[in-house]
């Protein structure tokens, strides 16, 4: 017993000094060159002068001007003049109203401000209080097991900004780089799930041949249907900001993979545990009959898991499945559009490396916790 707890002491010990270095660790881009001379904080609108805004229908564009209270930073408790830009775009575009706090970015020189640009409503309070009460639910509903998923879901966030986002931005090759961290994240995610323990190696195997099997079918189709990275949202965004090194291509093949990687991880412990259930209940069964009782739950979970993949990656495109039907489009020139393609291939290609983790993981999962130690 008094192994067991520090085995688990040590498994939190590790994912806390992880989150801890991944929070200092630099990413090489925190002084952007546009932030420079300026204070980004909280602002409460105190009046509004919509003169300078243009109505067309549904759309706006020009200038709403704002007096603003500024509620933080250098100028906390000064009142000045700001200005909220409209493009015309609704996806883009905000408009304030008395007594809405919004994000600030004030540019100045020594004590002086020279401009106020209305950023956006300021919601970190809400976001806040959101994490705050899904980090209260998850340790309430599941004790030290959910504590231990709430350091897995921090660490895959940091990871994800602190170290694959500036390795994409620098050069670096997006699949191996996209491989590297998903093997990482999984080996790790699984530790804090299972500990140190024979389970961690065998769902680990399993979900990473998944993850393998996904990549390869990945950048073979990709390639086949001829889809362009530049499909992904604001991909051109960066080209034009000085970035036209990046591969946008070879950073969508890994958005497969690393898209995949969380349903392929849930499956390959499904099975895990339910293979170390039978084998605790049945000590002396064989490897094979093992194998096929870990099938046999991975049968049951892949209908499920592979409609997740659908609806997670579809449920973003309602609008634009809208579009179509409100235009009377063919089905068959629905299907082969760019983009539908490449959620077809997201959702099948995910699928895929699904249906492989279930023989993997019974395999990998008889095969390790049948062996005597």
């Amino acid at each position: 017993m008094v192994r067991d707890r520090l085995k688990k002491s040590s498994v939190s010990i590790i994912a806390i000094l992880l989150i801890l270095i991944l929070i200092v660790l630099p990413t090489g881009y925190e002084d952007a060159a546009i932030y420079k001379g300026t204070d980004r904080v909280r602002a409460k609108v105190i009046s509004t002068d919509e003169s300078s805004v243009i109505n067309n229908g549904l759309i706006q564009s020009g200038e709403q001007y704002c007096k603003v209270k500024i509620l933080d930073g250098k100028f906390k408790n000064e009142t000045a003049d700001a200005v909220n830009m409209l493009s015309g775009s609704l996806e883009a575009d905000k408009i304030f109203q008395q007594g809405d706090v919004a994000h600030v970015v004030i540019s100045y020189s020594k004590d002086k401000i020279l401009s106020i640009m209305m950023s956006d409503h300021y919601r970190l309070d809400k976001e806040a209080i959101l994490a705050g009460l899904f980090v209260l639910l998850l340790i309430g509903f599941a004790g030290k097991t959910g504590l231990r998923a709430v350091y897995s879901f921090l660490i895959t966030i940091l990871a994800i900004w602190k170290i694959l986002t500036p390795a994409y931005l620098k050069g670096a090759n997006p699949i191996w780089w996209g491989i590297a961290l998903t093997a990482f994240l999984t080996l790790l995610i699984i530790f804090l799930v299972y500990g140190f323990d024979r389970k961690t190696l065998a769902a680990s195997s399993g979900a990473l041949l998944g993850v393998f099997v996904t990549c390869v079918m990945g950048c073979i189709f990709t390639d086949a249907f001829k889809i362009h990275g530049a499909v992904m949202a604001y991909s051109e965004s960066l080209l034009y900001a000085g970035y036209q090194n990046l591969n946008l291509s070879q950073i969508y093949m890994s958005g497969i993979f690393i898209g995949a990687s969380g349903a392929m991880m849930d499956l390959s412990v499904d099975i895990t545990s339910a293979v170390n259930e039978v084998i605790c209940k049945k000590p002396n069964i064989g490897w094979k009959e093992a194998a096929r009782s870990g099938m046999n739950v991975g049968r049951a979970a892949m209908g499920t898991m592979t409609t997740t993949l659908l609806l997670a990656y579809s449920g973003g495109y309602i609008a634009l499945l809208m579009t179509f039907m409100a235009q009377g489009t063919p089905i068959d020139n629905i299907m082969n559009y760019k983009y539908v393609a490449a959620e077809l291939l997201d959702t099948v290609v995910g699928s895929f490396g699904l249906v492989t983790v279930a023989p993997f993981t019974a395999l990998t999962s008889a095969w390790l916790l049948t062996k005597k130690k």
